[in-house]
């Protein structure tokens, strides 16, 4: 295989493919951990996978996973590199396909009403920009039950490459919808029966510690800097995380897995 063979097209200048959007309807997975957990796990169709040549042996498990008619190419590792755009030190690439796994919120949300009536959370994220930020908060919710994410339409991709592997595979399993604005979500959420909890260091908002846990609760945080905008906080209950004084504020992923270890705590 050459670097300008036309069946890894799909995994050429991935980096700059990033940073413009440039996957389409594709998502690219990078990385044992999060390869496993597509081929075992997730929900999305796999396209194909690209595969450093020393890697073909020690996979060989999770390589038996492959349906039969997903493509596996494999190149020495220079070839590789030539075409990523950069080292692909882990030697592990997989390419997947969006298509209609994503729902829109309404439609999980009534997913959920319709099912189990027992004890549902939500973790709800307005304008988060960064992947890192976001793949943390898909790993704290996984980690702690949640049972979807919904993400309106500011924040970014949660199949882009980086959230995938922070996320620790749970983007490519835990169901999720993105789009619409932070009201619109919100307004679902109540309307499907949820309590929201708004997440804000401001000093009236209620200690965490001191509420109840409702049946159906969604926990909503706002952008790393600015949090959530004051209509999106009036809309709900404000909910503060205590600190030390002269401390208001933690990353959001942190506050995500606090607010989220609490209710999960309270149901265990």
């Amino acid at each position: 295989m050459v670097a300008g063979d036309p069946r890894v097209a799909a995994y050429t200048s991935i980096r700059e493919k990033d940073l413009t959007s440039g996957h389409g309807g594709r998502f690219i997975v990078e990385g044992k951990v999060t390869l496993e957990t597509l081929l075992k796990r997730g929900r999305f169709a796999v396209e194909s996978l690209f595969l450093c040549e020393t890697r073909l042996e020690p996979l060989s498990d999770i390589l038996a996973h492959v349906p039969a008619s997903v493509p596996v190419y494999s190149a020495p590792q220079d070839v590789m590199d030539a075409v990523a755009g950069f080292p692909m030190h882990r030697g592990v690439l997989a390419c997947g396909l969006k298509g209609d796994s994503t729902a829109d919120a309404v439609r999980i949300l009534s997913d959920l009403v319709e099912g189990d009536p027992l004890p549902s959370t939500l973790l709800m994220l307005s304008d988060l920009s960064n992947h890192d930020n976001v793949g943390a908060c898909f790993r704290n919710a996984a980690a702690f039950g949640a049972d979807a994410v919904l993400l309106d339409g500011q924040c970014c991709d949660p199949l882009y490459r980086k959230a995938i592997r922070v996320s620790s595979g749970s983007t490519l399993w835990l169901p999720f919808a993105h789009g619409g604005s932070g009201a619109e979500m919100v307004q679902a959420a109540q309307e499907a029966g949820y309590t929201v909890w708004a997440m804000t260091p401001r000093a009236d908002a209620a200690p965490l510690a001191c509420l109840p846990v409702p049946d159906k609760l969604a926990i909503l945080l706002g952008a790393e800097g600015p949090g959530l905008p004051g209509d999106l906080i009036a809309a709900a209950i404000p909910v503060r995380i205590p600190m030390s004084t002269g401390f208001d504020s933690i990353n959001v992923a942190t506050a995500g897995a606090v607010a989220l270890a609490h209710a999960f705590g309270a149901r265990t």
